[in-house]
């Protein structure tokens, strides 16, 4: 399965959601690079990233993006959202952890999602996390901040 188009897709989207979301000054302030690597781990155990033009079923990739204050003047209370492609399902890896998510792209809340069902409250399956957001409380003039989300691709 190539990523090349869910890449593309994932990094149009995130524009939108950061210039229809963010404040008008954060939308002129932030540049954002985002990257999608192949985890995979050495000998050793350690994680090893590896750009990911194309991946498999089954094959871990993160999405990392970097968001950068390009101006002289700090920014405050800046949401940034990194979706889940349609053809990934989200690992419950996300840095940093105080990532919100959201299972309809309206309402965001803290993970674990929950819900009732029968009377219960339970877990909602990660396979039904649409995205994540970040709240950025302060970012520094010229400094970044980078969120990340490890997905596996089915």
């Amino acid at each position: 399965m190539k990523t090349t188009y869910a890449l593309k897709r994932l990094f149009l989207t995130v524009l939108i959601f950061t210039a229809v979301f963010g404040s008008a000054q954060a939308a002129d302030a932030l540049k954002m690079e985002l990257q999608a690597s192949k985890i995979t781990k050495a000998a050793n155990g350690k994680a090893i990233y590896v750009a990911a033009s194309d991946a498999k079923t089954g094959e871990t990739v993160q999405y990392r993006a970097v968001y950068t204050n390009v101006i002289e003047q700090p920014i405050s209370d800046v949401a940034v959202t990194l979706p889940i492609p349609a053809n990934m399902t989200f690992t419950g890896e996300a840095k940093p952890n105080s990532a919100q998510a959201t299972v309809d792209g309206k309402n965001y809340a803290d993970m674990p999602l929950m819900r009732k069902v029968n009377g219960k409250v339970v877990k909602i399956p990660l396979s039904e996390y649409k995205a994540l957001r970040w709240n950025i409380k302060l970012l520094p003039a010229k400094k970044s901040a980078d969120v990340s989300l490890n997905t596996i691709v089915n």
